[in-house]
């Protein structure tokens, strides 16, 4: 009888090593499929547009001929996008996801709230620019500037925010809150001063993540009208004199990277096809620089943590 139940655990387990085997080596062939069509892609835009991108293609204004054209006006509006969208996103995400992970009451409200959150997250772009385009551009009278352009952005990657706020959150060990509290610390205290920097290495890689999104949206952005062609730039945000800062390119028009390489794309010249090729690399670029800067980010906090 002995012999034969440990013939049988001996089947049960040889059965489950070769399912573990194999569940493997599926995942192992389609991590490699994948970064092989990412790899192809990649090698695509650097034979088409890695010659391109110089100084010139840097500086220059979009053109009507392809070999002066270039993405000055696109990448500094993308920049001014993704700071207005860091500066709304990440607070309200971070304060919220904070409230309803440490502050929220448990009851059906709470529930609703969370289902909702987490279902706004999967909700498409193009809805997000539907709603800032009736409500921020035509309900309020706000117009197709840099700031409506930023905060729905920020709507867009609020969720994704909440949500990495409050898993970075719920992360932290129960010890460190009761420790904390054993001490005398109040519940401000001890989010404050104990949990919040525990989670910061994951709530600061939820946002950076979040604003790799939103760095190459262009649905919502199109949607509440963005220009697809601007040979200027919005008025600078540092100024000489005092106050030595100017708001007034929030209200400015503005164009993205994502928009300038729909706009060359769509043009039959093989010379725009060119510099949309060059744009794609340079905004991959800027989301690998992105990504690369929370994974240092988040190992030098865990580091700082630890010691």
């Amino acid at each position: 009888m002995a012999d034969a139940l440990h013939t049988s655990e001996a089947r049960i387990v040889a059965a489950s090593r070769v399912q573990d085997m194999v569940f493997a080596v599926l995942g192992i062939t389609v991590l490699l499929m994948a970064m092989a069509v990412l790899a192809t892609l990649v090698a695509d835009l650097m034979s088409d547009g890695l010659a391109r991108i110089d100084q010139q293609f840097l500086t220059s204004f979009p053109s009507r001929r392809p070999e002066s054209a270039g993405i000055l006006s696109a990448w500094v509006g993308t920049t001014l996008i993704m700071l207005v969208t860091a500066f709304l996103a990440i607070p309200l995400g971070v304060g919220a996801g904070i409230y309803l992970e440490e502050y929220a009451p448990k009851h059906w409200m709470t529930d609703v709230i969370e289902i909702n959150v987490s279902n706004l997250a999967g909700v498409p772009s193009i809805i997000y620019g539907l709603l800032a385009l009736g409500f921020f551009v035509y309900g309020l009278g706000m117009g197709q500037t840099i700031l409506v352009g930023g905060m729905v952005l920020a709507l867009l990657i609020l969720p994704i925010v909440i949500v990495a706020t409050r898993e970075a959150v719920r992360s932290v060990p129960s010890g460190l809150r009761e420790s904390a509290y054993g001490v005398g610390c109040n519940r401000w205290q001890v989010v404050w001063r104990y949990v919040l920097p525990a989670a910061r290495p994951g709530i600061l890689t939820g946002a950076i993540v979040g604003l790799s999104r939103a760095i190459g949206e262009t649905a919502p952005i199109i949607t509440i009208g963005a220009l697809t062609f601007i040979a200027f730039l919005p008025p600078s945000p540092i100024q000489a004199t005092a106050p030595f800062v100017n708001f007034d390119w929030l209200n400015s028009p503005f164009t993205v990277m994502p928009i300038q390489m729909f706009n060359w794309i769509s043009r039959p010249q093989a010379g725009f096809h060119v510099n949309a090729a060059a744009t794609g690399l340079l905004l991959l670029l800027m989301t690998l620089v992105m990504n690369g800067f929370a994974i240092f980010l988040r190992y030098h906090l865990r580091r700082s943590l630890r010691s």
